[in-house]
């Protein structure tokens, strides 16, 4: 059996990397991408030795989501008749995803959608993963779902249940295998050297803030708001900012962030480093929606930094708090957590509540038993 996976950033690389690697031995596999990140993409395939066969290289400055949904489309057509694949992976809520699952439906490909079924009910946050996610749902053959909840959503939306799997999320797998790895291959004393001017003694926040709804006035109050912290707790933290190399999200945290003392804005980091100062983090700031994932497995409070989030799980298990992006609010949440160890304990809980860490291999299972049926 013929299977394409069609991925273009990073998060859609770590969250596949495990998939890929588990069907590798017993089906034909081939990999395209789309490279819409492709020097942090590129970081991700090496660390977990994925392969690719073919690569759109739609990636142009200050390009439109309309050019990048034509520019997949068009790609992906001439990949189909090559590859001839008997079921499309993608996975999430990227464009490229979207764009993708559309040519294949055009094609009459079945698609396995992974981490199907989040939904924010608000189709412009996040603009434009909501809607992509909704209209892959209507395209998509198989739905592999992270959790009940995004199984319920999609029955309300008239999904055949049959076609509906809870598995849980690939980024456990992923963040799972990452920290073998980098155990295995002594990576720890590495990355202590690499970050000798970060003084890991104190209290780490480590922060993410990028998406398109961010840009402009909210990413300027977030940029705020970590100043004030810094400037307020000088003596007990540290601030890590990896930013985004997007020119919207550079110029706005270096204007606001540059040479404030203590906070260290940093250049995107490998995968398994950010996953080494989450681990090292003492809690998180964040608009990912991965991290809001991977976070909970090593037992770290999230303050997330959105309006709404298509993940309510975290929220409700009291693990994540939903703050938006007001400076004030800001403050006053990371505050609490940096000052108040009681409130700081309450969310400090290792939870599983996105996976455990057997996602692929449910997958890979359930691809495996419809081998004939597809």
């Amino acid at each position: 059996m013929s299977l394409l996976f069609i991925f273009g950033t990073r998060p859609e690389a770590i969250k596949l990397a495990p998939l890929i690697r588990r069907f590798q031995n017993t089906f034909e596999i081939k990999v395209c991408i789309t490279s819409q990140h492709m020097e942090m993409l590129k970081q991700v395939l090496d660390f977990f030795k994925i392969p690719v066969d073919y690569d759109l290289k739609i990636m142009e400055k200050k390009q439109t989501l309309s050019q990048v949904t034509c520019k997949v489309i068009q790609g992906i057509e001439w990949v189909l008749s090559e590859s001839k694949p008997e079921l499309i992976f993608v996975q999430g809520d990227t464009t490229s995803a979207f764009a993708a699952t559309l040519s294949c439906f055009y094609h009459k490909i079945p698609v396995a959608h992974i981490e199907a079924g989040l939904r924010s009910f608000n189709k412009f946050a996040p603009y434009p993963e909501e809607i992509n996610r909704v209209l892959i749902s209507h395209l998509a053959d198989y739905h592999f779902c992270p959790t009940k909840g995004a199984r319920e959503n999609l029955l309300r939306e008239g999904m055949e249940k049959e076609r509906i799997f809870v598995v849980g999320n690939t980024v456990v797998d992923a963040l799972l295998e990452a920290l073998k790895i980098i155990e295995h291959n002594q990576l720890e004393d590495k990355y202590q050297k690499e970050f000798n001017f970060i003084d890991f003694s104190k209290k780490l926040l480590l922060v993410t803030a990028h998406r398109r709804e961010s840009f402009g006035k909210p990413l300027r109050q977030i940029c705020l708001a970590l100043k004030k912290l810094a400037l307020t707790f000088a003596e007990e933290i540290e601030i890590i900012y990896p930013v985004h190399l997007n020119p919207q999200v550079e110029e706005t945290v270096k204007t606001i962030l540059k040479d404030i003392p203590h906070i260290h804005l940093l250049p995107p980091v490998s995968y398994p480093v950010l996953v080494w100062f989450m681990k090292k983090s003492y809690f998180i700031l964040t608009d990912s929606g991965g991290i809001q994932e991977e976070a909970p497995i090593l037992g770290k409070p999230i303050l997330v930094l959105r309006k709404e989030t298509e993940r309510p799980e975290g929220i409700k298990a009291g693990i994540a708090k939903l703050i938006g992006t007001d400076e004030n609010l800001i403050f006053r949440e990371a505050s609490l957590l940096i000052s108040d160890k009681s409130v700081y304990k309450k969310m400090a809980r290792v939870s599983y509540i996105y996976g455990d860490g057997n996602a692929s291999e449910r997958i890979f299972n359930i691809i495996k038993r419809d081998f004939y049926k597809i």
